[in-house]
């Protein structure tokens, strides 16, 4: 059973665009009445498709312009879950993503900083040192080419 249709498709690469579009807005850009987005907008969201609204920060602009990608593996003998690793590493300042993957890593982060040494500090000071971490390969990013929420 698919739960969105063609226009709900529409009105969502709308919202992802800018959140902050009026329904009258995304009717005319989609061609659907402007009664009708409000009314598909309002099932979505009841439905749980559109969790929530966000901002998207420039980071550069507010001096934590430096991400890396970490990757951690995990030490099973711990008394310490993957998840609930996951979740106690979630909750740290500068970690931005946590996804439990899969191969020779067990997660990858994402983290912010304002340099290579703050992420370098996190990786010493506070992720190594949690239970349940074990091996981690930090990679810094140049670049982002696309990145979407």
């Amino acid at each position: 059973m698919n739960m969105i249709d063609e226009k709900d498709k529409k009105i969502l690469e709308e919202l992802q665009k800018n959140s902050r579009n009026t329904t009258k807005k995304i009717a005319q850009k989609t061609d659907i009445p402007r009664v009708t987005v409000h009314d598909r907008i309002q099932k979505m969201q009841e439905k749980g498709i559109i969790k929530q609204y966000t901002t998207i920060i420039d980071y550069n602009k507010i001096e934590i312009n430096t991400k890396a990608f970490i990757f951690v593996s995990f030490l099973h003998n711990t008394n310490v879950s993957q998840r609930e690793l996951a979740k106690r590493i979630s909750k740290i300042k500068g970690v931005y993503e946590v996804h439990i993957i899969s191969g020779e890593y067990d997660l990858l982060l994402k983290v912010r900083g304002k340099s290579l040494e703050e992420i370098g500090k996190f990786v010493i000071d506070k992720l190594r040192e949690l239970k349940g971490v074990g091996r981690t390969l930090t990679m810094p990013c140049f670049e982002t080419v696309k990145e979407q929420i």
